[in-house]
């Protein structure tokens, strides 16, 4: 049996669109609301509100809320590189999102690291982020190749996979 590393996880798609359009579906709140988010709050490191089109940069502080949880994230950007880099902080980790091309096809490669280890942290951090970046990635996909939100917003209904 494969030994699983579990300070860390990665998940790639293919996504039809080219790079600049998936970069920026995640770097203004505007553009992060459509796929991700019910409501995303960026700030720079001086504390200004940025307006909903303002491109995130190194430093910035956010605020994330989802459709059907009372959950909120707080991280900062550590790297934005303007075309195909973003690293942030989240939920005590460190995500990164790549946008590469592989076999002719337009990827993203998201790796979530810096995972504590123990029990419960395995369980939240590696198998519940793992199983919500899963589904967040294929609606970025879905929102950029079609138009179509998998998205559940409707707080009458829980315990759906699509929250």
């Amino acid at each position: 049996m494969k030994n699983i590393d579990w300070s860390k996880f990665n998940k790639k798609i293919s996504i039809n669109a080219n790079s600049d359009a998936i970069f920026n579906s995640w770097t203004a709140q505007d553009s992060i609301e459509k796929w991700f988010l019910s409501k995303a709050e960026f700030k720079t490191n001086s504390n200004t509100t940025k307006d909903r089109f303002s491109t995130i940069e190194k430093g910035d502080k956010y605020v994330w809320m989802w459709h059907g949880s009372d959950n909120i994230a707080e991280g900062e950007i550590i790297e934005n590189n303007g075309k195909d880099f973003l690293k942030f902080t989240f939920l005590g980790c460190i995500v990164s999102v790549e946008i590469k091309i592989e076999a002719k096809e337009t990827m993203i490669e998201l790796i979530q690291s810096n995972i504590p280890l123990d029990e419960i942290s395995r369980l939240n951090y590696y198998v519940g982020c793992s199983r919500g970046w899963t589904f967040y990635l294929t609606n970025l996909k879905s929102i950029l190749e079609g138009g179509i939100d998998l998205r559940n917003k409707n707080k009458n209904l829980v315990d759906v996979i699509n929250t």
